[in-house]
């Protein structure tokens, strides 16, 4: 489910005004912590999730392993946030962060 730039530029313009929803810190990824960043994506579709783990490699292999085990797309990176997208079934417009009023 690649993301053109346009895409990904709409997606960031919503992702701004986002706060982080999911913290991995130093015990990384455990299964409750998939978990909960499984079901936020089922609930908002896109989401911000903190990572704090260490150094640089640490952390973009946490990416990498978020994506792959969500099946979600990373949109942006700055810092220690990752903007996460994945495009659920049936969208909830009370829960949907793209489906919310601005």
């Amino acid at each position: 489910m690649p993301l053109n730039p346009a895409n990904k530029k709409h997606l960031r313009t919503i992702g701004h005004s986002l706060n982080p929803i999911v913290t991995v810190a130093s015990k990384g990824l455990t299964d409750g912590v998939i978990a909960e960043i499984d079901r936020a994506l089922s609930d908002h579709e896109l989401i911000k999730v903190k990572l704090s783990v260490g150094d640089r490699d640490l952390k973009k292999q946490a990416i990498i392993d978020i994506c792959e085990r969500v099946n979600g797309e990373a949109v942006q990176v700055i810092g220690h946030i990752l903007l996460l997208y994945r495009k659920a079934d049936k969208p909830n417009p009370k829960l949907s962060n793209l489906l919310k009023p601005s």
